[in-house]
């Protein structure tokens, strides 16, 4: 996080032609330039340390609360709510209706509160009070329901904390910071399972079923977090004079300030915004990385909700099939993270894509081939269910990294960031009803179909690759002398992504 003031040093070198008396950007470009390098990276590290745990705190909880149903079907709800069939994928199913839907519209309210912690701590509230009424319904209907709500009240989170370290952090500054969220869903994963095998002993206090108290103590738990998050969400520099010097205060404001004012075009205040929409929609490079995203999206969420029953079909006891969870995400936690610092790194996308994809693939396999007999392979179908984790998670931090490094207009990268999210997400639809009880314990459309996204993410990866490549070698045989002759520095920058100087990162 050294090369912090990275875009702003960029800006000064390069928009010297600004650095006019009668210029808006004159006053912040010189403040910026004499600000001590040291204070600098100690703002920066001040809102690491105030921003980035409260955060992964907040993703944590709404991972635990997308995923405990999974824990609640192996301790008897499915039983107690008269389920049967696909009733139980059609209910994990709704939450993405309205999930999906609720996305973009959220992130266009959010972008109105001056005061993020607001809206956030309201919203946490809220699907908190649902996750807590889950523990009390009594019917099939009412779960329908309360899934639905859920998934409204949840869908503005992700996309809300990305917009949020966009506001905080410069462009260069943001991929460590999001994948440090992702690496906390798999931690998630792993206390949810750690926390249903403990609630779960509940089972028959105040006449209430296990389950129910699974639901019920973590709702509460929500609802405490959605309370403290008014608190302790920071909203913005000016709102923090608390723990920021006015300098440091300064310096993250004119640092955006400056991007701003000299790319003004790129930061239009708008809350539509047809023409990036338009723009996302109809680039092709999108499409293919929705395909790598849905390598990771599909298996992952129909994994999520189905572990703990894989797992129990081995021949555990309910007890032991949710500690079996544990291993597993964490697995997947330190892979998000070990892929993405390298990856950062060395600055090459696709291979940090490509490695995990082709370990989906291979455990995949190994479980399509082995879970038919899986009480005579435990111990290999055990390890196909860890290694499809280690897998899973690095994809989703690489794809979206690519996908900013890609985008340099701020306002289609705000745009194209909420598309990827939203169709992504798409992936947890699927996944849904791709692991059916009636195929237990060989989960053949389960476990197929999550091979076959695998495969397609990486036909898509290496597709983007040698695209990019290939119009990379297409614009180094321009000649820059007369591009520059041709067009404006201004007109460069308009041009974004399809600028013949512009570079695709691989």
């Amino acid at each position: 996080m050294s090369h912090n003031n990275e875009a702003v040093g960029k800006s000064l070198s390069t928009h010297a032609e600004y650095k006019t008396d009668d210029n808006p950007a004159s006053e912040e470009l010189e403040f910026l330039a004499n600000l001590p390098e040291h204070v600098k990276k100690q703002a920066v590290r001040k809102v690491d340390v105030r921003l980035m745990p409260m955060l992964v705190l907040l993703y944590l909880v709404a991972y635990l609360d997308k995923t405990n149903i999974a824990n609640a079907k192996i301790e008897g709800m499915v039983a107690d709510l008269g389920m049967n069939g696909v009733q139980y994928n059609v209910a994990v199913s709704v939450f993405f209706i309205t999930f999906v839907l609720a996305e973009v519209p959220s992130n266009m309210i959010l972008h109105i509160f001056k005061r993020p912690s607001m809206y956030i701590g309201g919203i946490v509230f809220a699907w908190g009070v649902i996750m807590t009424l889950t523990g009390i319904v009594h019917n099939y209907a009412g779960l329908i329901a309360i899934r639905l709500f859920l998934g409204l009240f949840e869908a503005g989170f992700l996309p809300g904390a990305i917009l949020i370290i966009s506001k905080w952090y410069l462009p260069n500054e943001t991929q460590t910071r999001i994948a440090v969220l992702y690496t906390s869903a798999a931690t998630g994963g792993a206390f949810s399972g750690l926390l249903a095998f403990a609630i779960a002993k509940m089972d028959g206090v105040a006449g209430l079923e296990g389950w129910r108290w699974i639901f019920i103590l973590e709702g509460i738990f929500t609802v405490a977090i959605g309370v403290v998050c008014f608190f302790f969400l920071v909203d913005s520099p000016a709102l923090s004079s608390r723990w920021l010097t006015p300098d440091q205060i300064r310096y993250l404001e004119a640092r955006q300030n400056v991007r701003r004012l000299l790319a003004p075009n790129d930061f239009r205040d708008k809350h539509f915004d047809k023409q990036s929409i338009l723009s996302v929609i109809g680039d092709w490079k999108m499409y293919l990385l929705i395909f790598a995203n849905w390598s990771n999206a599909v298996p992952n969420y129909a994994m999520k909700f189905a572990m703990p029953q894989v797992i129990k079909g081995m021949g555990y006891t309910s007890a032991n099939a949710q500690l079996l969870t544990i291993p597993p995400y964490m697995i997947g936690a330190f892979s998000a993270f070990g892929f993405s610092f390298f990856a950062d790194r060395i600055t090459w996308r696709a291979p940090f894509i490509l490695a995990p994809q082709c370990c989906l693939i291979i455990a995949f396999s190994i479980l399509f081939s082995k879970s038919a007999n899986v009480t005579n392979n435990v111990p290999l179908c055990y390890f196909g269910i860890c290694l499809a984790c280690f897998g899973m998670y690095p994809i989703l931090p690489g794809v979206n990294a690519w996908n900013v490094a890609n985008t340099p207009s701020p306002t289609k990268r705000a745009v194209s960031i909420g598309f990827l999210v939203c169709v992504g997400n798409i992936g947890g639809l699927i996944g849904s009803y791709i692991y059916l009880d009636s195929e237990a314990p060989s989960y053949p459309t389960g476990y197929g179909t999550s091979f076959g996204f695998a495969a397609a993410g990486i036909i898509a990866v290496i597709a983007l690759e040698l695209s990019l490549k290939r119009l990379n070698k297409k614009k180094e045989e321009l000649n820059e002398d007369e591009i520059r002759r041709q067009y404006t520095d201004a007109e460069l920058d308009a041009m974004g992504e399809k600028s013949p100087l512009f570079k695709y990162a691989l």
